[in-house]
């Protein structure tokens, strides 16, 4: 079995609920949460989706809302205001372009303002189960780094590093095993390698 393998094999062993963690009902409220998380946690997107979504559940709804309703709303985030304008800016050419419908490719997702690769992916990923590439965030680069997988700091880089050496039906789930272990055991500053079930065949323990 390849390290790669391996790896995969023990995070879905000791994760086996992991999952995407923005709280979504559509593929429309998983874009806009995902759009909404640049530069916050997910628990603090999941504080105020429910309140917003309740109000504006769908493209239409979203185009039709005072841009002052939406950054009360999601005011909390921080950056709401360029955020606000994202998501309406999404809705409105999902209602323009897409019939209100959200797409399934990431050329037609990266069109929207405010979404890039890593959102496309996630959308992709968890709402209509399309693989088309891998979610690289701050947690998935710095253990594919440590881990061996990559060695690059580049986002587009370490997918494509990734996309070369991870399974294809795994290109979802390993976003959410490697953003586990990065929040259990793998953190930032002070990796717990002691009670790491993969020290045996992590090249940078202690690092």
């Amino acid at each position: 079995m390849s390290k790669t393998r391996e790896i995969i094999r023990l995070l879905k062993k000791h994760y086996p609920e992991a999952r995407c963690s923005l709280a979504h009902e559509s593929p429309f409220t998983l874009l806009m949460s995902t759009i909404l998380s640049a530069q916050a946690t997910d628990k603090s997107v999941n504080l105020v989706t429910p309140k917003l979504f309740a109000k504006y559940p769908d493209a239409k709804s979203m185009v039709a809302a005072k841009l002052a309703s939406i950054e009360n709303i999601i005011r909390p985030l921080g950056l709401y205001k360029n955020k606000a304008k994202s998501i309406r800016g999404s809705s409105k050419m999902l209602v323009e372009s897409f019939g209100g419908e959200v797409p399934r490719s990431i050329a037609e997702l990266t069109k929207l303002p405010g979404v890039g690769r890593k959102t496309a992916n996630v959308v992709l990923g968890n709402a209509f189960g399309i693989d088309e590439g891998i979610c690289v965030d701050t947690h998935v680069g710095r253990l594919s780094r440590r881990l061996g997988l990559s060695d690059s700091d580049d986002p587009l880089v370490v997918e494509q590093d990734l996309m070369k050496i991870v399974p294809r039906r795994d290109w979802t789930i390993i976003s959410h095993l490697l953003i586990a272990h990065g929040r259990a055991i793998c953190k930032a500053r002070k990796p717990e390698c002691d009670r790491c079930f993969l020290r045996d065949i992590c090249p940078k323990i202690g690092v």
